[in-house]
């Protein structure tokens, strides 16, 4: 499913590829492919941080699993026909990163302080 909202310009942007993506899985008897106006409808049990998020819901399960991979008909099918394995973990270097960082500005902000 993709969450959205209609004045993101990251969802419209995605709108080509999800269409195509639904016309993919049209015949599908397992793989149904929906998307909702996260601005008009909210799911209290669905957490949606920002726009477009993309989750899939396996059958017969309560959980989701966030989709994190590549926004792209390859990186779309891959998740699904994968149940949802490739393409939903985010890479492990960026926090990494993001920490590193942190720890240069607080070293940097002690030393301006000497």
């Amino acid at each position: 499913v993709e969450f959205y909202a209609p004045w993101c310009g990251h969802c419209k942007q995605l709108t080509p590829i999800w269409d195509k993506l639904g016309e993919t899985y049209k015949d599908h008897a397992d793989i149904i492919i929906a998307k909702m106006d996260s601005t008009a409808n909210e799911v209290s049990s669905v957490k949606v941080q920002s726009f477009p998020t993309i989750k899939y819901f396996p059958k017969g399960s309560t959980e989701s699993i966030d989709f994190t991979g590549e926004r792209t008909l390859e990186g779309f099918t891959k998740f699904l026909d994968s149940s949802g394995k490739e393409g939903n973990t985010p890479t492990k270097d960026a926090p990494e990163e993001e920490e590193d960082e942190k720890e240069d500005d607080k070293e940097g902000a002690s030393k301006e302080e000497l």
